[in-house]
């Protein structure tokens, strides 16, 4: 039997990806939107809105499986709303009868040491855990996709400066993972059994510096990033800086920011072996990225025709 799908967040960068691959494997996929009359991704458009209550319970009638893909860091009170969120979209769940929520949240290691933003990541863990349908969850760090937010910040730095004075944080280590692997694993791990009130951590086969991946990303561009790193600047200051460099909204820059202080590392690669098959590099996930951005571009210029 067939399973009915919902993707919250489906027009979004991870959920869009996600909804079109389930539906190219053959499952009946509801993209929940808030404006179902503008939808054009893949799957069928439904009516929701996890700060809505009363907007879930007709997109949840008769669903499976329900991926929960949306987030608030563009807001000052992004954890309250989130935890709310999510407090929703649980309750929905378990008075659906839903069988599985899976959900992808952020790395990092529970030390107490956690940003803001990744507190929230594991706060609506907590919440989706404690109702009574089972959540698989995936942690990552940075998803390397055309659209991504912590993407986007990094190529627009790659190609808009000459030569960066950065803060310390940019050699913290991170495990970037490219979109077609996040969303491989996403889809993974709709169906075994075993993935059940599992959690997994998912990244690319390159361990990084922030700072290696905007020198990797300017020479794929044929440039050259000189660096200069001051421990002044610190993620207050350089996220008021992103500001002028790129086009990211300072309140997301400042909540994403926070969080590269944190070593995001996977400890644990369980995932490969439950969802098997070859990463994509660091050099081209960067690849994929830019080609599909000159796509988009090409498609808006045809369009505005």
């Amino acid at each position: 039997m067939t399973k009915t799908v919902l993707v919250s967040g489906a027009s979004g960068f991870i959920g869009s990806h996600v909804a079109a691959r389930l539906v190219e494997e053959g499952y009946r996929v509801r993209a929940m939107t808030r404006n179902p009359g503008s939808y054009r991704g893949a799957g069928e458009p439904v009516a929701g809105d996890v700060s809505d209550p009363g907007r879930l319970t007709a997109a949840f009638a008769g669903v499976d499986v329900a991926y929960y893909l949306v987030h608030s860091l563009g807001s000052e009170d992004f954890e309250k709303r989130d935890a709310e969120a999510a407090r929703n979209f649980a309750a929905a769940a378990a008075g659906a009868g839903v069988e599985r929520i899976i959900y992808l949240g952020g790395l990092g290691a529970d030390d107490g040491e956690l940003s803001a933003h990744l507190r929230s990541r594991r706060e609506v863990e907590e919440i989706l855990r404690a109702g009574p349908v089972p959540v698989t969850v995936l942690r990552a760090a940075v998803v390397i996709g055309h659209g991504g937010i912590s993407w986007e910040i990094t190529r627009q730095l790659a190609e808009r400066l000459p030569a960066m004075v950065t803060p310390q944080w940019v050699n913290t280590r991170t495990q970037p993972i490219a979109l077609p692997d996040a969303v491989r694993y996403l889809t993974g791990v709709l169906e075994p059994e075993e993935a059940r009130g599992r959690t997994y951590e998912v990244g690319g086969p390159e361990v990084l510096r922030y700072i290696d991946m905007l020198q990797r990303v300017a020479k794929i561009r044929g440039d050259h990033l000189p660096n200069v790193t001051v421990p002044l600047l610190t993620p207050r200051l350089s996220s008021a800086w992103l500001k002028f460099v790129t086009d990211v909204d300072v309140e997301t820059a400042r909540n994403l920011v926070d969080s590269m202080s944190n070593e995001v590392v996977v400890k644990d690669d369980a995932i490969t072996r439950l969802v098997p098959g070859p990463l994509i590099g660091y050099d081209e996930a960067v690849r994929l990225a830019l080609a599909d951005r000159e796509s988009a571009e090409q498609h808006d210029r045809a369009e505005s025709r």
